[in-house]
């Protein structure tokens, strides 16, 4: 039987990664790789075969063999990189927002920080359309990168689900923090209501041993990381 409208409500997250992950088929310049987060391992079974059979377009979609270290199962989708994949995004988005009461999916771009809404004209700006663009697109995205911004670290797993990014490192418990903001530090300074909060060192000197050798400074409730010129404003949640 066929999945109808509602059969994967709360079983897929509202936003999914566009180039996130390597292509099995081809070249990543060739292919545009869609990433859906599913909380059950049925559930992305049958959003794999959805997708697969429902849309022609549709070079390949499989799903990981097992639960992720963000305790989700991750379905794959594989695009041709061309002038049509936009559309092709849209109309698969669509579909799976039917199946799971999804309205107004919302994309991360190459393991980026911020989450844009799903729409022709934001695609359009924020992925590369023409193979030839593909390493360019990506080099401009490279400083936004979640992973990247922690790429001198102690942790062992750096994973975003929705709006949360979970930290791990080996043989300690996770740390998981609620995203605020992101950008140079002069401009997320400039978005910052709260004060600098000086009572809290002990926590920043856990942090500091925790994820490594990071600037980190605590504005009220807020933890602002730094790399670089770049800031990243986290609220902890454990």
């Amino acid at each position: 039987m066929g999945l109808r409208i509602g059969d994967l409500k709360d079983c897929v997250d509202h936003i999914f990664e566009i180039d996130s992950f390597k292509s099995k088929m081809g070249e990543d310049r060739d292919i545009v790789t869609l990433s859906f987060s599913v909380n059950e391992a049925n559930a992305a079974d049958d959003l794999m075969n959805f997708i697969e059979k429902g849309y022609e377009f549709v070079l390949d979609a499989d799903v990981t063999p097992g639960e992720q270290s963000d305790g989700t199962y991750k379905v794959f989708v594989e695009l041709e990189r061309n002038r049509h994949v936009t559309d092709n995004i849209l109309e698969i988005t669509d579909g799976v927002g039917k199946l799971s009461n999804i309205d107004g999916f919302k994309f991360r771009y190459y393991k980026n920080f911020k989450s844009k809404p799903v729409d022709k004209e934001t695609l359009e700006s924020n992925i590369a359309i023409d193979p030839k663009d593909y390493d360019i697109k990506v080099n401009e995205s490279n400083l936004d990168n979640y992973k990247n911004f922690f790429n001198n670290s102690y942790l062992e797993t750096i994973d975003m689900r929705n709006d949360q990014i979970r930290l791990k490192k080996a043989f300690a418990d996770p740390i998981v923090f609620e995203f605020k903001d992101f950008g140079t530090r002069e401009e997320v300074l400039t978005r910052l209501d709260e004060k600098i909060n000086v009572n809290e060192f002990a926590e920043i000197i856990f942090l500091c041993k925790y994820i490594g050798d990071y600037n980190i400074t605590k504005y009220g409730d807020k933890l602002m990381f730094e790399n670089a010129n770049n800031a990243l404003i986290l609220k902890r949640l454990n």
